[in-house]
């Protein structure tokens, strides 16, 4: 039994009167008769519902305040990593073009992956294109 359902006084805690329920609901006052629940019973539950709304409001703010400002997100890449081919590193490639992957895929096709210079995409590194560098150059 839950402590809600075994709780059941024998008076009443207003006027003293003996209590007799046939059936303890949740909703029935557990304190109090018939007669002073009504004259009362608007500000049970009001009291009720502004100490849950307290403590809600108090957890809220609790975990506000404990909360910590997670740090900015920085991704660091380097200048030139050694996978890449050092031509590509020694000539870097004008900043008007955009280039295409350009390796041979599963499919034997050529990748069509964007990439700045003509070096591989991320899955295709170390990998040799399939056309020449000035067939992989988009014009835009």
């Amino acid at each position: 039994m839950s402590l809600l359902t075994s709780y059941r006084p024998n008076f009443c805690c207003e006027c003293g009167e003996k209590i007799v329920r046939l059936r303890w609901r949740v909703w029935t006052s557990r304190k109090f008769c018939d007669k002073c629940f009504r004259s009362s019973g608007g500000n049970y539950w009001l009291q009720r519902a502004a100490a849950t709304a307290v403590l809600i409001l108090t957890g809220v703010l609790i975990g506000r305040g404990c909360r910590h400002e997670r740090p900015p997100l920085i991704i660091e890449r380097p200048a030139a990593s050694p996978t890449q081919p050092t031509a590509a590193v020694t000539s870097p490639a004008p900043a008007e073009h955009t280039y295409t992957c350009g390796a041979r895929t599963k499919k034997g096709k050529p990748c069509s992956r964007r990439v700045n210079g003509p070096i591989r995409c991320w899955q295709h590194k170390g990998m040799p294109a399939m056309l020449p560098v000035e067939k992989l150059i988009i014009k835009e």
